[in-house]
């Protein structure tokens, strides 16, 4: 009584291929209608293949999130790294403008006074 040994299906395996890797006698039974064990066998098969897919979705999802917050961290710290500029442009900006204040009082108070006008001179 020669058997062909049951190999271990790949995750791929059709319903055809599946029956056409087992054994003379359990493909007999098949024939016989005795399909729960080759049902069950092609449930856990199926069950397999979606864990399977499960785990690498889950790991392609864990290192998109990974991905993401090293961006967010980077356009964080591109952020910090603006608004530090920014703060010192505008203590610059703000020496700048007291300067020129302090340039255009002291130039105002030191010219010649305005002379008057004829309406002034008659009051």
């Amino acid at each position: 009584m020669s058997t062909s040994p049951s190999s271990a299906p790949s995750p791929s395996t059709s319903k055809s291929e599946y029956y056409s890797s087992l054994s003379w006698f359990r493909r007999f039974l098949a024939t016989l209608n005795w399909r729960p064990v080759v049902d069950y066998e092609l449930r856990e098969i199926e069950f397999e293949r979606s864990e399977h897919e499960y785990e690498q979705r889950k790991i392609a999802h864990e290192q998109r999130m990974k991905q993401l917050r090293k961006e967010d961290e980077r356009k964080k710290i591109a952020h910090e790294q603006r608004m530090k500029q920014l703060k010192s442009e505008n203590a610059r900006l703000a020496e700048l403008n007291a300067k020129l204040s302090a340039i255009s009082s002291s130039s105002a108070t030191s010219s010649n006074p305005a002379k008057p006008t004829p309406s002034e001179s008659e009051m």
